[in-house]
């Protein structure tokens, strides 16, 4: 049983499923369904597809396969068994993955301390931009001798205010209410003034 990969996305495809085209070079390419395949036929880039692997590795998001970790191409030539080379393998084997795994963990931290930094950058932002919805004790100094120079301000301005209203005199003029005559033409059905 062999598990192929989708050329587009890069999933398994099990035996039974997906799609296989064979172009006229006789290259095959499977898919693993009808999504990928009309992706394929409609020449798009599976790198330029957030939902592909090929996208999420070219971005950054996966950690791409780590060269260091491959073992030296397979040599075709029998060895004799020994205890001492199986014993060795084994401990290499198992040293590898911790380090592939240590390297992950490094990798996955990194990642996702930038995500957290950028947040924070917006959340700062937003704040900066919005200081006039904070209590004024979680305010900026900045802000709050802002608003404390607008309010000295509405207080001069009300005062002023308050001296102007005395100056004036209120007059009250009469406003006449005409009412419109209306003749109604039962001819058309429309009104005439």
């Amino acid at each position: 049983m062999r598990i192929f990969q989708c050329h587009f996305c890069s999933g398994p495809i099990y035996p039974g499923h997906g799609i296989m085209f064979v172009r006229n070079d006789a290259k095959e390419f499977r898919f693993c369904r009808s999504k990928c395949h009309k992706n394929f036929k409609m020449k798009r880039n599976p790198r330029k597809l957030k939902w592909t692997k090929a996208f999420r590795k070219a971005a950054g998001k996966e950690m791409v396969v780590d060269t260091t970790l491959t073992f030296a191409a397979r040599r075709h030539v029998p060895t004799r068994y020994s205890r001492d080379l199986v014993a060795k393998t084994l401990n290499a084997m198992q040293r590898v993955e911790e380090i592939k795994a240590r390297r992950e963990r490094a990798f996955y931290k990194n990642r996702m301390a930038g995500n957290k930094q950028r947040e924070r950058e917006a959340n700062r932002k937003l704040v900066e931009e919005n200081q006039h919805l904070l209590p004024k004790e979680m305010r900026t100094a900045t802000e709050a001798a802002a608003e404390a120079e607008t309010e000295e301000s509405m207080v001069l301005d009300d005062s002023e205010a308050e001296a102007e209203e005395k100056e004036m005199v209120k007059i009250k003029i009469p406003v006449k209410v005409a009412k419109r005559k209306q003749t109604v033409s039962r001819g058309d059905g429309m009104d005439v003034d």
